[in-house]
């Protein structure tokens, strides 16, 4: 099964990059749709979470996650393509000011991102735009698809930290004055966070990440990558620094309301589709 799921990924990775690129958009829509008519539970996930959420329009919603998908798809395929002379028809900043003021101080930066827009392409781009970006990934199960996706993710310069030895290698790239991005918005285990206010439910959010900002005195900095059909490419948002307190409740919460504004105001582009509150409080019913 492992090596069926390994030649799908090929075949889908090769046919969104051989094809003019408004074709490639059309057959990774199509393949977004697949996914979500064989994989039911994932929009049911999603409308669950939007309602929680309180939003309205919910199918609309979940519709343009999927394509929100399809266009990271698109866009993760054609890396060998993207290169530092066209990287700029691929995506734009806004806000670097505050990434590069942070990085001045010479103690590192934490980028805090998610699964919002296209968080592939974000890390990828900068190393390109502006300087490499260590990335924390989570190995995927399969280890042939795992070593593909390395593979295209590391094309433009920037080091992988394996998450099972996130710590050593974050401290130690931002000891180096280094910027390292960690997605922050996965469900996680009350014994590796706390509960944090997410859209006026309590959600568990990981807690190592402030702790390291608070253990190397890095700069916390949120940023995202959009896609903009006004601009018709995707905008790399660097966010004003989060200061951090030293207290790891409220600095968890203090990123985890940036991330909430950010969703808000870009709703199609987040993954409504994963168990975000899957943990719950003490004496809390499941929500799933």
């Amino acid at each position: 099964m492992k090596t069926v799921e390994y030649w799908l990924a090929r075949l889908v990775l090769a046919t969104l990059s051989a094809t003019p690129l408004a074709r490639a958009n059309r057959l990774a829509r199509f393949y977004a749709r697949v996914l979500d008519v064989a994989l039911p539970r994932l929009r049911r996930t999603a409308l669950t979470n939007l309602e929680m959420a309180g939003f309205a329009g919910r199918e609309r919603i979940t519709t343009g996650v999927f394509n929100s998908i399809a266009r990271l798809v698109v866009a993760f395929a054609r890396f060998p393509q993207i290169n530092r002379e066209n990287v700029s028809e691929w995506i734009g900043y806004e806000g670097l000011e505050n990434f590069q003021r942070a990085r001045a101080r010479g103690k590192g930066v934490l980028v805090a991102t998610a699964h919002l827009g296209n968080w592939e392409l974000s890390a990828f781009a900068h190393a390109y735009l502006d300087v490499p970006m260590r990335i924390v990934v989570r190995p995927i199960d399969n280890v042939k698809i795992d070593a593909l996706v390395e593979h295209y993710r590391a094309l433009s310069g920037n080091p992988v930290i394996a998450k099972k030895d996130a710590a050593r290698g974050i401290l130690r790239a931002l000891k180096a004055g280094e910027a390292v991005g960690v997605l922050i918005d996965q469900n996680t285990t009350p014994a590796e966070g706390v509960f944090v206010d997410f859209f006026g439910s309590k959600a568990c959010a990981g807690s190592a990440f402030v702790k390291l900002a608070h253990h190397s005195g890095a700069a916390v900095v949120p940023g995202y990558a959009v896609w903009s059909e006004k601009a018709g490419r995707y905008v790399l948002h660097f966010e004003p620094e989060v200061e951090m307190t030293g207290d790891v409740a409220t600095d968890t919460q203090s990123v985890h309301a940036r991330l909430e504004a950010a969703i808000r105001r870009y709703p199609d582009q987040w993954l409504w589709i994963h168990r975000r509150w899957k943990t719950r409080p003490p004496g809390e019913k499941a929500i799933y």
